[in-house]
């Protein structure tokens, strides 16, 4: 059957994701298998997509890459980018070497999008929301200014209601503009600003916050230094309280294979890296030094920096975040990986940050007014609405306006989608071909007397990392050694050599990228063994390496020495 092109027009509600995704699997079906690894909180499905060409061998045999997104309700961008990962690679088999050859020999595992339940109540309503819709940390509303469409134009954005008290002011230069009010001034027309809405029992006075209903963060409910509610907003009550990542967290202990992973989030337009809550110095030397050194590939892909969270990306200077997902893929199993931030209104507006964070505390007008111009000339004026008078219920006079937050800051709009997921989607990939990969370089057969062969076998570790994957993972012992058997028939006979043995692990080409000196052969090992046999008989040597692949071959038994490569 044709599968259809991937639709940039808009981002898919959950219907049409799991409709998409199955169209993909009825179209090849011998590279695509879908599963679901748990339900939501609401019941929902969480669908996996497991990639690899099942001809050549199963999934669980070969060298693991792991691709999650939407792990934040609104940041719908996520799951089109990972949809899009796994269109191109279905619809690239067989066109495109690299990807023919990450099929062939690796398995790419994409669950694209997580928080089901919140994306769907984000796509489909004004409400924004950080992951879940179950009710946390408090089991019902409380009193305060709550988000509510007021006006009913399908979305909420802010209000702006004149105050001598108030910190805003009309820009000079553009209407639409809301600047900051200096210290020292008085004597104009000043604004406070609020989110459109209600407030839940108005006393007539005072207008505070109400609580989030839906607070739950799935980014800060990880094992990795988690802390409770208290210390950390969205944790949820203790490490993997939800379904939704606990059922991650089960598919990851069962599928050992994975060595790297990307987790897509927005906004920012930045790859960060581990860890939040260390500094630089907490790693092992080496695993730091391949991750800069993969980063650098996935600003060459993409054109975003990467940079550290807790040096450069910290919501406040004394503070750290904790729970997160990436730390936990590369603190407990030892996987390289990144959270990519995939979209930014201000770098789309050729706005510089210095600083990616602090920009959105303080920035100059100047930089407001840039974005306006991009608004008007790019998103032709729609990304912005301008200020327009209601009678609000409770608080009278107000003015309603601002940025459609969800369609040009929190996600991309659509004219920007095609090329931002391409950039993604080669990252992806080379960043999965970078994992190890096991193979049998070399069998050699010597016949000696008596009915007795001397068997050879060298393994190789084709890939870059080595097949422990990182110093971590070695430290956590995350990873088991290689392991070699030997199958002999009934009328064979081991003389000397190991029937079961561990032998280790084997680098890559990863530990020789910053040498001046050559490592030597540390890619390769041999094992030797003596058997006695009737001619023509065959065993067979299986090597299985927990992330490097397994890989087996069929010896025969001849009375020639017969070195196969």
């Amino acid at each position: 059957m044709k599968l259809a092109n991937f639709d940039f027009s808009h981002y898919y509600t959950y219907d049409e994701l799991v409709s998409y995704l199955h169209e993909m699997a009825r179209a090849y079906p011998h590279l695509l298998h879908l599963s679901t690894i748990g339900q939501s909180y609401s019941g929902r499905d969480l669908w996996l997509a497991t990639l690899t060409n099942k001809q050549i061998g199963t999934a669980i045999v070969k060298p693991g890459y792991w691709i999650d997104a939407n792990t934040h309700a609104g940041e719908v961008t996520g799951s089109a980018v990972a949809l899009y990962i796994i269109y191109r690679l279905l619809t690239q088999y067989e066109q495109d070497p690299q990807i023919t050859r990450l099929l062939d020999h690796y398995t790419i595992y994409v669950l694209p999008r997580l928080a089901v339940d919140g994306a769907e109540k984000y796509l489909t309503t004004p409400y924004k929301l950080r992951s879940s819709v179950r009710p946390y940390p408090h089991p019902d509303e409380r009193d305060g200014l709550y988000p509510e469409d007021i006006n009913g134009d399908g979305l909420i954005l802010q209000m702006r209601i004149q105050d001598d008290c108030g910190a805003w002011k009309v820009s000079e230069q553009d209407p639409r503009v809301m600047v900051r009010r200096e210290p020292e001034e008085f004597g104009g027309t000043y604004y406070t600003l609020l989110p459109e809405g209600l407030i839940r029992n108005y006393d007539g006075y005072d207008i505070k916050p109400a609580p989030i209903l839906e607070g739950m963060d799935f980014n800060r409910n990880y094992p990795h230094q988690w802390t409770p509610e208290g210390q950390q907003t969205g944790a949820g009550h203790f490490p993997f309280s939800e379904p939704e990542t606990r059922a991650e967290a089960e598919f990851w202990h069962q599928h050992r294979n994975i060595n790297g992973f990307i987790t897509y989030h927005t906004y920012s337009a930045v790859i960060l890296r581990p860890y939040s809550t260390h500094p630089d110095d907490y790693f092992p030397v080496e695993d730091l030094e391949i991750y800069k050194l993969i980063a650098e590939k996935g600003t060459s892909h993409t054109g975003y920096k990467c940079i550290s969270v807790y040096h450069d990306f910290r919501y406040h200077p004394k503070e750290v975040t904790t729970g997160a997902m990436d730390d936990y893929g590369y603190d407990h199993f030892g996987w390289f990986g990144f959270t990519v931030e995939l979209w930014d209104a201000p770098t789309a507006a050729g706005i510089e940050k210095k600083d990616y964070v602090s920009w959105f505390r303080f920035h100059p007008e100047a930089d407001d007014l840039k974005l306006m111009r991009w608004n008007d000339d790019q998103l032709e004026g729609k990304g912005f609405i301008s200020w327009q008078p209601f009678q609000h219920p409770q608080l009278g006079k107000v003015e309603i306006g601002g940025w459609n937050f969800k369609a040009v800051w929190q996600n991309a709009p659509a004219q920007y989608l095609p090329e931002l997921c391409e950039r993604q989607f080669r990252f992806a990939i080379a960043h999965a071909l970078m994992s190890p990969l096991l193979a049998i370089a070399r069998t050699e057969v010597i016949p000696q007397e008596g009915d007795l062969y001397y068997v050879v076998v060298q393994l190789e570790n084709q890939g870059f990392l080595p097949t422990y994957t990182s110093k971590k993972a070695l430290e956590r012992e995350a990873v088991r050694p290689i392991e070699v058997s030997l199958s002999l028939p009934e009328e064979v006979t081991l003389i000397s050599g190991k029937q079961w043995q561990e032998v280790g692990h084997l680098e890559g080409r990863s530990n020789k990228a910053f040498a001046r000196l050559a490592e030597g052969t540390d890619y390769r090992c041999h094992l030797e063994w003596v058997v006695k046999a009737p001619t023509r008989s065959e065993i067979e040597i299986v090597a299985k390496a927990e992330r490097a692949g397994t890989v087996s071959k069929q010896i025969l038994l001849d009375d020639e020495s017969n070195p196969t490569y």
